[in-house]
């Protein structure tokens, strides 16, 4: 992955045969798949990218620049950021030719960082409390729980979250759909501290009790536009049975919320939960599905036509942070590709980490989007090194060095917000990713034609229907043959002596 990612075209002007030989793009970005030499090379009369010897800043500089940021985001100090900066300056060699400028740039990133968390927290604090009658929108679709169903409403700016309790304000509830207006009638209340804290990275500041609720405005053209396509693939799934319904929503859409509470746990006993967070692999699998239009068109066109189908994707998605860390890596890749840039995963990954901070400093609090920032790091640097050393397992060494690598990634997040990290989750992903990714690949469309042609339904959706039950079979099985603590850290401790062998027998044959 690695290596097809590097002699990619964003550095000269390759042929046909010398570029991506039509697999996926490591880390998640997916875009490879649009951006074949056509149009770019000079058999369409087009300019070469100009050759370049080296980078003018270095991957581990644009690393650094990531943790900076963050730093600068957690402890929201500006000066401890700022001191973090300058110390990575002087640790590192961040460039051959702009040192000084990107000392210059760390202090700025790290001011911007501290001063922008700081502001994010203080816009945490309700403006207004106290009765409301008016118009509130949907920021996201309900989500239902055991006995209620929660919803965050917008009212005058300001997100608020409901809890719908009753059998029928449940039901009324669940059919509203994001970004939907709804005329409602109820009280703002301060949240408390802990459970302002846990919602803090939704912007959430208060909580709203609904009193009743009437009217409902479909919103604007593109909330409009992206419930549509909603509502294609919610029709398209009845035509897979029960539970696998809700499962074939959750690997298309990321849309999980009437998947049933033991599929919920198997799937995160068994390491499968990311397969239902839509992420990078999702966008990877839109942008093959439209590859063929895309590789029409001429560069610019392309880049702008590629990066209107990320945003598209993640409007539909509802801005999930995973999907958000793969939009904007997706939407780099493309415009360094388009301009002759480096576009190496992991720089391109700690410039969307930084971007996407700078931006909204309260996503560094959310779990799934360091759950994905993990497992891509994991991806794109652990993985290859690992499936180089586990050559001797022939075809499946790179499936195998990416899924560990992957593990590797998340081992912190998962440790300490879950307390587990499946043992069985590497031989489950191995068998349930590949069908998982045909899914996401020819779901959409799929989903797409069947939602306007219903009466293709039981045809088409029939092999979406066998990808599922398989998806949720592996989980099955993967939940019944996890062992439990502390075995299956002894076996992740065997994974791990066994890896470090392999590492030594591979130097001492090296000699």
């Amino acid at each position: 992955m690695r290596v097809r990612y590097q002699r990619g075209p964003s550095m000269r002007g390759a042929g046909d045969n010398e570029w991506y030989e039509g697999g996926l793009a490591p880390g998640g970005t997916g875009v490879n798949e649009v951006t074949n030499s056509s149009g770019y090379d000079d058999r369409d009369g087009c300019e070469l990218h100009p050759a370049t010897d080296a980078h003018v800043v270095s991957d581990a500089a644009i690393v650094t620049l990531a943790v900076v940021t963050s730093i600068g985001v957690w402890t929201g100090d500006a000066l401890v950021a700022v001191v973090c900066a300058v110390g990575a300056g002087c640790w590192i060699r961040p460039a051959r030719r702009a040192g000084v400028r990107w000392l210059v740039l760390a202090i700025l990133v790290a001011v911007a960082a501290g001063v922008n968390s700081q502001r994010s927290w203080a816009d945490l604090a309700p403006d207004r409390l106290g009765t409301f009658e008016g118009w509130a929108r949907l920021v996201d679709d309900p989500q239902p729980y055991a006995s209620s169903t929660r919803a965050i409403l917008e009212i005058d700016g300001e997100r608020f979250e409901m809890w719908a309790r009753g059998r029928a304000q449940q039901r009324r509830v669940m059919r509203w759909r994001g970004g939907e207006r709804v005329l409602v009638h109820g009280e703002r209340r301060h949240l408390d501290d802990a459970r302002a804290h846990r919602v803090a990275w939704q912007h959430v500041v208060g909580t709203f009790d609904l009193d009743w609720a009437s009217d409902v405005d479909p919103g604007g053209p593109l909330a409009r536009a992206s419930n549509r396509v909603r509502s294609a693939i919610e029709r398209a799934s009845m035509f897979v049975p029960a539970p696998d319904g809700a499962l074939y929503r959750g690997l298309v859409i990321g849309d999980d919320r009437e998947q049933p509470r033991d599929m919920v746990q198997r799937f995160r006993a068994s390491g499968l939960s990311h397969l239902t967070a839509v992420s990078g692999q999702n966008v990877a699998f839109v942008l093959a599905a439209c590859g063929p239009l895309l590789v029409r068109l001429r560069p610019w066109p392309r880049w702008a036509a590629t990066v209107a189908v990320i945003a598209w994707f993640v409007v539909i998605t509802r801005f999930e942070p995973s999907i958000l860390r793969a939009g904007v890596m997706a939407g780099l890749s493309s415009a360094a590709f388009v301009t002759g840039r480096e576009r190496t995963p992991i720089r391109l990954l700690a410039l969307a980490v930084t971007g996407l901070l700078l931006v909204d400093p309260l996503l560094l609090w959310s779990v799934g989007f360091w759950l994905s920032v993990g497992a891509t790091a994991g991806v794109c640097v652990v993985g290859p090194l690992l499936a180089d050393r586990l050559r001797m397992f022939g075809p499946i060494a790179l499936p195998l060095g990416i899924t560990l690598g992957a593990q590797v990634g998340v081992v912190v997040p998962s440790v300490l917000v879950f307390g587990r990290l499946p043992l069985v989750s590497v031989v489950a992903n191995l068998l349930a990713v590949p069908v998982a990714g045909f899914v996401m690949l020819y779901g959409l469309p799929a989903g797409l034609l069947v939602g306007a042609l219903p009466v293709l339904g039981p045809v088409v959706m029939f092999p979406a229907r066998l990808g599922t039950r398989w998806v949720d079979t592996v989980a099955m099985l993967g939940t019944r043959l996890e062992p439990e603590p502390p075995w299956s850290w002894i076996g992740w401790l065997g994974i791990v002596v066994a890896v470090a062998v392999l590492q030594l027998g591979s130097r001492f044959l090296r000699r």
